[in-house]
C-alpha cells in the first residue's frame, strides 16, 4: 500500500547514526530530508508535510535515548506516533441518532462513486451493525444514478426510494425521511447529485437538502486517485457544508495514499470509511485502529521497541552495546543476549518486525525453535571460562572435548566459533563502522545463524 518506501528511508538513515547517545540536529535534519522525500512521492499535501516535519523535528531534537534503543528506532517511534496523531487517534465510527432513522447524506463529485459507494455502507450497516437502512435516489439530474441506485438496491435486497427525476431532491429527502419512520428503518442514506466541479449551484441545492433532513452525517465520497485534487474538493465541501467524514475510494488502486493523511489534516474531518475494490464487500471503517495503520507504513517498529522495553534487561543491554563497540564480546555476553532473545518470542518473527528484514537474503526460509537454541547453549556451556572470553585459544583438542561435553556434532562446533567471529565482526559495522573505500557494506554481510 501507500509508503511502503517509508520504511526503507527511515532504515537506511537509520545505519548512519546508530551508537550515538543523543540524536543531534544534524541526525534529526537528515532524516526528516528522507521522511519529507517518502511523504511527498506519497502524494501528501506539502503543507501537511511541513507541518508534520516540524513537530517530528521539535520533538527529536536533543530527546534522551532510551536504554535499550538506537536514536534511529527513537525516531521512527516518533514518526509513528505523529502519523497516528494525522490520522486521528482512534477509530472514527458512523454516527447514531438520538431517535432513528438517522439521516446520512452522501456528497460527492460527479465520476467519484458515490452511488456504488451508497449502496456499500447500506450492505456494512446491515452486515456490521444490524441496521435496515433505505436507499434514496435524489439524484435527479442524472436518470442513469437512479436506475444504478435501484439495481444495487435489488442486488442487496434493501428498499429503494424514488420519486423519479420530475421532483426536487429537497422533497424526495423530506418524503423519504417519512417513508423510514413508518417502515421502522434504522438509516436513511441520501445519494445526492454529483458535478464535474464544483460550483455555486450545487451547493446551494445540497445546503436546501441539508436543511430539510437534518443529516447526523454528511460524508464526502472522494477518490483517492486523485491525488490533490481530492483534497481540494474536500477543503471546498467542508467550508460550505460542514462534513462530519469522508469516504475514500479506490484506495485498492495505483494510489500512492498521500490523500489519507492530507484530508485528515487540512480538514479536521475524519476519513471514516475507505473503498478497497468493486464488490460490496469492499468497504471498510477506516482506520480499523490508527496506529496499526501508521505501522503499516514503517514495519511494525513500534511492536518491537515496546517488546524490548518490557522483556529485556535495559542495563545489559546498555552494557552490551558498549562491548559492541569495543569489540570485547565474549561467549558469556552472546549466550545472555541469546537467553534475553528467548523471552521477547521467537526469532523469525522478531525479524519480521523490522522494516526490510524480509528481503535480506535467506530471512524467508529462517526458522529457529528452543531445541536449537538448546544445542547452542549446550555448547557454550559446555566451554571453561578462559575459552568463552577468548575464543580464539579453542584448538582442535578443546573443539573436541567441548563436542563430547555438549553431546553435539563437532561440526556444529566448529560452526558456531565461526559465525560468531562472524556475527562480532557484524556488530561492530552496525554499530558505525563502513566497508573499505569509504563504501559502505551491507551490515549483516554473508552471516548466517549458527545452526
Amino acid at each position: 500500500m501507500a509508503f511502503e518506501g517509508l520504511a526503507g528511508r527511515l532504515q537506511e538513515t537509520m545505519n548512519k547514526i546508530r551508537g550515538k547517545g543523543k540524536v543531534t540536529e544534524a541526525d534529526v535534519k537528515e532524516m526528516m530530508r528522507e521522511v519529507r522525500l517518502a511523504l511527498l512521492e506519497a502524494d501528501v499535501n506539502f503543507k501537511v508535510v511541513k507541518s508534520f516535519i516540524k513537530t517530528v523535528s521539535e520533538r527529536a531534537v536533543g530527546s534522551d535515548v532510551m536504554k535499550s534503543l538506537t536514536p534511529g528506532q527513537q525516531v521512527i517511534k516518533i514518526v509513528q506516533e505523529e502519523l497516528t496523531n494525522l490520522m486521528g487517534g482512534e477509530e472514527s465510527k458512523i454516527e447514531v441518532a438520538d431517535k432513528p432513522p438517522t439521516v446520512v447524506m452522501m456528497v460527492g463529485l460527479q465520476g467519484a462513486g458515490k452511488t456504488t459507494t451508497t449502496g456499500k455502507l447500506a450492505n456494512l450497516l446491515r452486515k456490521k451493525y444490524n441496521r435496515k437502512p433505505l436507499l434514496v435516489a435524489a439524484d435527479v439530474y442524472r436518470p442513469a444514478a437512479i436506475k444504478q441506485l435501484e439495481t444495487l438496491g435489488k442486488q442487496l435486497n434493501m428498499p429503494v426510494f424514488s420519486l423519479g427525476d420530475q421532483v426536487s431532491p429537497v422533497e424526495i429527502a423530506k418524503q423519504a425521511i417519512e417513508k423510514a419512520k413508518e417502515e421502522h428503518l434504522d438509516y436513511v442514506l441520501i445519494d445526492t447529485a454529483g458535478r464535474l466541479h464544483v460550483d455555486e449551484e450545487l451547493m446551494d441545492e445540497l445546503k436546501k437538502v441539508k436543511e430539510v433532513a437534518s443529516p447526523s452525517e454528511i460524508l464526502l465520497v472522494v477518490d483517492s486517485m486523485t491525488g490533490q485534487d481530492a483534497v481540494n474538493v474536500a477543503e471546498s465541501f467542508n467550508e460550505q457544508l460542514g462534513l462530519t467524514g469522508v469516504v475514500l475510494t479506490k484506495l485498492d488502486g495505483d494510489t500512492r495514499g498521500g490523500a489519507a493523511l492530507s484530508i485528515r489534516s487540512v480538514t479536521g474531518k475524519p476519513i471514516k470509511f475507505v473503498g478497497t475494490g468493486e464488490k460490496m464487500e469492499a468497504l471498510e471503517n477506516f482506520p480499523s485502529r490508527p496506529d496499526g495503520f501508521a505501522n503499516s507504513w514503517n514495519g511494525d517498529v513500534l511492536s518491537l521497541i515496546e517488546k524490548a522495553q518490557t522483556d529485556v534487561d535495559q542495563e545489559k543491554m546498555r552494557e552490551m552495546e558498549q562491548k559492541i563497540r569495543e569489540n570485547s564480546m565474549t561467549f558469556d555476553d552472546f549466550l545472555d543476549q541469546l537467553q534475553q532473545v528467548k523471552q521477547m518470542g521467537p526469532l523469525d518473527e522478531l525479524l519480521k518486525m523490522i522494516p526490510g528484514a524480509n528481503k535480506m537474503k535467506g530471512m524467508d526460509n529462517l526458522q529457529m525453535d528452543d531445541k536449537q537454541l538448546g544445542h547452542i547453549e549446550a555448547i557454550i556451556k559446555s566451554m571453561t571460562k578462559m575459552e568463552k572470553d577468548n575464543p580464539d585459544i579453542i584448538n582442535a583438542n578443546r573443539r573436541k572435548r567441548i563436542a563430547r561435553g555438549s553431546g553435539r556434532p563437532i561440526q556444529e562446533v566448529n560452526r558456531l566459533l565461526k559465525q560468531f567471529n562472524e556475527m562480532k565482526k557484524m556488530m561492530k559495522q552496525m554499530s558505525g563502522g563502513t566497508g573499505g573505500k569509504g563504501k559502505k557494506k551491507n551490515p549483516f554481510g554473508n552471516f548466517k545463524l549458527p545452526f
